[in-house]
């Protein structure tokens, strides 16, 4: 349970790191998704671990 504790601030440093990313990619007029880009989308960055910048 103590690890828990260690964890939490973890955590919220990397929430707090893709929010940023997100919005950079907002501003390139782009979206974030989860995965990878589909057709017609193009790769434009990330924005988080798990998700992807994509734009037209």
């Amino acid at each position: 349970m103590k690890i828990l504790y260690l964890l939490f601030p973890l955590l919220l440093l990397l929430v707090q790191g893709a929010a940023g990313k997100a919005e950079k990619c907002i501003q390139k007029k782009g979206f974030c998704v989860l995965g990878g880009c589909r057709f017609p989308y193009k790769y434009a960055g990330t924005c988080s671990t798990f998700s992807h910048c994509c734009k037209l």
